[in-house]
């Protein structure tokens, strides 16, 4: 097959034409790979421009310099260089054949080989190169499962697999994001023979990965199957709730059609496909090295949902569990099949969650000193006035301040 990616968006990226004329020419040749020609010939946006070339390294600086770009040895030792091009860094990598690999990193060396190259890398999809004039060079059929869209690994799935096992899971990211059917049979057979390989990766690149599946368009049929196979209750340490992940993703496109603010969000659909209770959040935190306020937001989420047959019942939880936390809870609660959420929803959407219109200092107006009984007839006071829907009016407010008073026992 053969393909073109001449005129799309991505060579207007600032920078690459100078940076691809600078590299081709004097017997080396530079072409842009993977992702931007991938999602160039899907129709999809691209968001980082990857060059590969016959050059080394040293060579790549010196024509980077001599063309007035600035070049930073990122990953020399790997054969990358970064280039700063009309103020945007492009990753240049020379031609490269792995030589020893241990299933988390490789040892490569550099080549000339546009074949060798494109054998080394994880999937036919990912293994397509554009010249400069945009023709797409396919050595290991990518362009046919491309069309067919099928994510297929270069050569044997285990050989691919056993060189890097974080492959396993950008198979399913993969398929999630560009696949269609089921997932390729001997890619998943793979995935499921070597899937005690997933236990010596990093916490970090485990997390990464899982959290870029969470938000793919595919995500939901994509976990099941992994959930099937065993594949996703070690990382998580605990048991996968697939099902709920599928219906939030449903439920959050529902409430976005319907005007609400509910961005796909990776910590939401994780919280779906493992939270049960609060302390399940301290165990996805060690187990995928989340930071302590992602932790945070899915300890809130794990929190009850009351019963809100009302709009005051809902505003009253809104106001006391915040609109971000309370929409959350709503999701999950609605995910996991709670009816009547959806008023939660519209409120922490539409409903502008009111402060307070008195303090500490209307209360010593009345006659309260600063000390223990101020604070507690404050909170009286808020209680009271969630209670009574909200009041704007002063003569309700004074009211309500008033009778915090009394329940304390009148001024002290």
């Amino acid at each position: 097959m053969t393909a073109s990616v001449a005129g799309a968006p991505f060579w207007a990226t600032p920078g690459l034409a100078p940076l691809l004329a600078a590299l081709n020419g004097g017997g080396e040749e530079a072409r842009v790979v993977g992702g931007a020609v991938r999602n160039s010939l899907l129709g999809l946006p691209v968001t980082d421009v990857d060059i590969a070339t016959t050059a080394v390294p040293q060579e790549v600086a010196a024509r980077a310099s001599r063309a007035g770009l600035k070049a930073v040895p990122t990953g020399i030792e790997h054969g990358t260089v970064t280039v700063v091009s009309g103020h945007h860094g492009y990753e240049v990598t020379t031609l490269r054949e792995d030589v020893e690999t241990d299933g988390r990193r490789a040892v490569v060396r550099f080549g000339r080989s546009w074949e060798h190259d494109a054998e080394r890398r994880d999937f036919t999809l990912n293994a397509l190169y554009a010249a400069a004039d945009g023709t797409v060079l396919d050595l290991v059929g990518g362009l046919a499962d491309l069309e067919a869209r099928k994510v297929r690994f270069i050569g044997s799935p285990e050989a691919r697999i056993r060189e890097d096992y974080l492959r396993i899971l950008r198979l399913f990211r993969f398929h999630a994001a560009y696949g269609a059917g089921a997932v390729d049979g001997a890619a998943f057979s793979g995935a499921v023979r070597l899937r005690q390989g997933l236990l010596s990766l990093s916490h970090e690149r485990v997390r990464a990965e899982l959290l870029k599946l969470l938000l793919a368009p595919g995500a939901a049929a994509t976990l099941a199957t992994m959930s099937d196979a065993g594949l996703i209750q070690p990382l998580i340490g605990g048991i996968a709730d697939a099902r709920a992940f599928a219906r939030l993703v449903e439920i959050e496109a529902q409430w976005r059609a319907q005007g609400r603010n509910v961005p796909p969000d990776a910590i939401r659909r994780l919280a779906a496909l493992a939270l049960r209770v609060s302390d399940d959040a301290d165990r996805l935190r060690g187990k995928l090295r989340l930071s302590n306020a992602e932790a945070r937001r899915l300890a809130l989420m794990a929190g009850p949902v009351p019963e809100v047959g009302d709009d005051a019942a809902a505003q009253a939880f809104i106001y006391r569990t915040g609109a971000d936390a309370a929409r959350d809870r709503a999701l999950l609660a609605a995910a996991r099949g709670r009816a009547g959420m959806e008023r939660i929803g519209r409120l922490a959407t539409y409903w502008t969650v009111p402060r307070p219109p008195f303090s500490a200092d209307d209360l010593m107006a009345l006659g309260l000193k600063p000390g223990r009984a101020l604070g507690t007839a404050l909170r009286r006071a808020e209680v009271a006035w969630i209670d009574a829907g909200f009041p704007g009016d002063r003569a309700r407010i004074d009211a309500l301040l008033r009778a915090s008073i009394d329940t304390e026992g009148g001024p002290v």
